[in-house]
C-alpha cells in the first residue's frame, strides 16, 4: 500500500493543530460566554443565539482571512471581554441596551482600523496597567471555584479534582476535562423544568439594540479597551513572535464588522486570538512556517460545526446553579489571571500604579454610573504619570 501523497502529509499536522485549538478554545470558555450573556439580561434563547452567532462569525473569519492571506491568522471571541461582561450585570435598558453597547464597541474597532491615531492611542496604554485592569476583573470569577467548594462540595469538588488531575496528566485538556465532568454532573442532577428545551434547536434571535449612556459607559467602552489591550494587541504580538506580520488595520476592521453583525443577534465581540493563535501559528502546527495557514481554516470549520449546539447548551446552563457555572468559568480563567498578574508586575517602577489599578478594578465600585474597570484604568495611568513627573512619596513610605 503506497504512502499518502506528500501534500496530504503536509496538511495533516496544521489541520490537527487547528482542530485542537478550536475544541480547546470552545470547551474551555463556552460556559463563560453563556453565563455572561445571561447575567447581562439575555434569555436562554438569546444567549444561545449569541453564542451560535459568535461561533459562526469567528468560524468565517478564520476560514476567509487565512485562506486569503495564506497566513495563520486566528480569530476568537474575547474571553477577557465576556469575563468583564459577567462582572457588570444587567444595565438599565436590559439586554437591548447591552446589544447597543456591543455595537458601540464594534464601531470603535472599525474606527481603530480606519483612524491610525486611535490605534496608537490604545496601543499607548501601558501593558502593566492594562494587565492589572484585566486581573482585577478576573479576580472575582477566579474565586468562584473556592466559594463553590464551600457551598456545594458534592458538585464542586469532583470538578476541581478533575481539573487538577487534568493539569497533572494532560495540561492542555485540563479545563475541557473539568467541563466534561460538569456536564456529566449536570446531566445526572439537574432537573429541567417542563418546556425548558422548547426552542433549544438552533435559532437566531434578533435583538433590537437600544443605546443608553449607562450601557455605553459601563459596557461598550471598557469592552472595547479590554478587547484591544487583552486580545488584539497580544494577538498581533503572538503572530510577530512566530515570524508573521499581519496588517493591523484590516484585522480591526473585519473583526469590527463581524462584531456588529453578531451584536444584532445577541453576540459579543470577535477579535484576533492570542492563546489559540500560539497553537495555530507555532511550531506544533508545522515545522515550516509557510505551511501553517491551514490550521485556522480547520479551526474555523470546527467552530461552524459546534455552533448549532449553542442553544441546547444554553438551556442546561440556565437550569444549573449559577455559582457552579461561575466556578467552571473561574477554572478556565485562572491561567489568564496568572498571566495578567505577571504582566502587571513585570516592571518594578510600574508596580504601584498597576496594583492601584488592580485593587480599584477588583473593588467593583461605581462612580457617576461608571464602573470600576474604567476608574482603575484612569487611576493607574494618572498615578503613573504623577510618579514619572517626579511627584512621588518618599521611598521609606512606599511599603506602608
Amino acid at each position: 500500500m503506497s504512502a499518502p501523497p506528500s501534500g496530504v502529509r503536509n496538511y495533516f499536522q496544521p489541520i490537527m493543530a487547528g482542530t485542537l485549538a478550536a475544541i480547546v478554545g470552545y470547551a474551555s470558555t463556552f460556559t463563560l460566554v453563556l453565563a455572561a450573556l445571561t447575567a447581562a439580561g439575555a434569555s436562554p434563547q438569546q444567549a444561545g443565539s449569541g453564542l451560535m452567532t459568535v461561533c459562526i462569525a469567528i468560524g468565517i473569519l478564520n476560514i476567509v482571512v487565512s485562506a486569503r492571506l495564506r497566513l495563520p491568522a486566528s480569530f476568537a471571541w474575547s474571553t477577557p471581554g465576556v469575563a468583564f461582561i459577567l462582572t457588570v450585570g444587567e444595565p438599565v435598558g436590559g439586554f437591548p441596551a447591552v446589544a447597543g453597547a456591543f455595537l458601540v464597541a464594534a464601531a470603535l474597532l472599525v474606527l481603530t482600523g480606519l483612524i491610525k491615531p486611535l490605534a496608537r492611542l490604545v496601543a499607548a496604554i501601558p501593558a502593566p496597567i492594562a494587565n492589572a485592569m484585566l486581573a482585577g476583573m478576573l479576580l472575582t470569577l477566579c474565586l468562584a471555584p473556592i466559594k463553590a467548594a464551600g457551598e456545594m462540595p458534592a458538585l464542586a469538588l469532583p470538578i476541581l479534582l478533575a481539573w487538577v488531575v487534568g493539569l497533572r496528566f494532560a495540561r492542555r485538556f485540563a479545563v475541557p476535562i473539568a467541563v466534561l465532568v460538569t456536564g456529566i454532573l449536570l446531566a445526572t442532577t439537574t432537573h429541567l423544568p417542563p418546556g425548558a428545551l422548547d426552542g433549544s434547536w438552533p435559532a437566531f434571535v434578533p435583538v433590537m439594540p437600544v443605546f443608553t449612556f449607562d450601557a455605553i459607559i459601563r459596557i461598550g467602552l471598557p469592552l472595547y479597551i479590554v478587547t484591544m489591550a487583552s486580545q488584539n494587541l497580544p494577538g498581533l504580538a503572538v503572530m510577530q513572535a512566530n515570524g508573521y506580520v499581519l496588517p493591523p488595520a484590516p484585522m480591526f476592521i473585519v473583526t469590527g464588522i463581524a462584531s456588529a453583525a453578531s451584536a444584532l443577534l445577541g453576540g459579543h465581540t470577535s477579535n484576533l486570538a492570542a492563546i489559540t493563535a500560539a497553537i495555530c501559528a507555532g511550531p506544533e502546527a508545522h515545522p515550516d512556517r509557510a505551511m501553517r495557514w491551514p490550521a485556522p481554516i480547520s479551526a474555523g470549520v470546527v467552530y461552524l460545526l459546534l455552533a448549532p449546539a449553542a442553544s441546547l447548551a444554553a438551556a442546561f446552563i440556565a437550569a444549573s446553579p449559577p455559582l457552579l457555572i461561575q466556578a467552571v468559568a473561574g477554572l478556565a480563567l485562572l491561567s489568564s489571571l496568572t498571566a495578567a498578574l505577571a504582566g502587571a508586575l513585570v516592571h518594578e517602577e510600574m508596580r504601584l500604579p498597576a496594583i492601584f489599578t488592580f485593587v480599584t478594578t477588583a473593588s467593583g465600585i461605581t462612580i457617576m454610573g461608571v464602573g470600576a474597570p474604567f476608574w482603575g484604568l484612569v487611576g493607574g495611568i494618572a498615578m503613573l504619570i504623577l510618579l514619572r513627573l517626579g511627584v512621588k512619596p518618599p521611598a521609606e513610605n512606599l511599603g506602608t
